[in-house]
């Protein structure tokens, strides 16, 4: 099938973010989109969901917060899978600090997005890609309440949806998947496995199988593979992650 003919490495282009219309200058921004206040309780504290993920990342430098990949060969492995040219729309949902846009921009994907609900995080991600961050469009915002300024082929989430433990967040996401994700178009989301952490960072998580992750995005998406990994945080411990790809309909 067309759709899982992966692409080539080497390939050179130039994709920029939007522009900012006003202004003389045509310059290039991010884009900090408000969103839904939901409060956590958090070590006996309720704090803000943006506020906890900044404490999060204030505190730990990206190479020690626990779901820290070096290289994230499992996804680059499904997208590629789903990503036959260099023109695929790929964003990464709670991309953070991850190397995950590093790694397709040298692979030669020139239309990659990045969103997360922590300004630090994606200000580290910047900094790190130096003028290559220019290439990408940023988002900060929390998943229920982003609205894409176009249609993406491919929506990568590693390590976000397993965090919605209310049914109402849950409801959210999958209504930004279906209106971001063009028809056709693939969902690689991972989250804890069934043998997976009951909590992470804090929080409870919700621990999923394929099946029951499917039942979740609903009938407009099928389930095209699976499978597991044993992610070895810095700190050594070992953690159950089940990743799917999911095609819409």
């Amino acid at each position: 099938m067309a759709d899982d003919t992966a692409i080539g490495h080497g390939i050179s282009s130039e994709y920029r973010q939007a522009p900012v219309k006003d202004g003389p200058s045509q310059g290039w921004s991010t884009q900090r989109v408000p969103h839904m206040f939901r409060e956590d309780r958090t070590g006996g504290r309720t704090v803000g969901t943006e506020d906890h993920w900044e404490r999060v990342y204030a505190k730990s430098t990206p190479n020690r917060v626990s779901w820290f990949q070096r290289r994230p060969e499992r996804s680059l492995s499904l997208v590629a899978a789903c990503a036959p040219t260099p023109m695929t729309r790929i964003l990464d949902v709670g991309g953070g600090t991850s190397t995950l846009v590093d790694e397709l921009l040298a692979a030669g994907f020139n239309k990659i997005g990045v969103l997360d609900i922590s300004e630090t995080a994606l200000g580290l991600a910047r900094e790190r890609l130096g003028a290559d961050a220019g290439r990408v469009e940023w988002f900060t915002t929390d998943v229920g309440s982003f609205v894409s300024p176009h249609p993406w082929d491919i929506w990568h989430d590693r390590a976000v949806f397993h965090f919605l433990v209310a049914a109402d967040d849950r409801a959210a996401y999958r209504r930004t998947l279906q209106q971001s994700l063009a028809p056709g178009g693939h969902a690689v989301i991972s989250t804890f496995g069934p043998e997976g952490p009951t909590r992470c960072s804090g929080l409870d998580v919700v621990r999923y199988s394929p099946e029951s992750l499917l039942a979740e995005l609903g009938p407009a998406f099928s389930l095209v593979e699976s499978q597991d990994e044993i992610h070895r945080t810095p700190n050594g411990a070992d953690q159950q992650f089940v990743y799917c790809r999911f095609r819409r309909s």
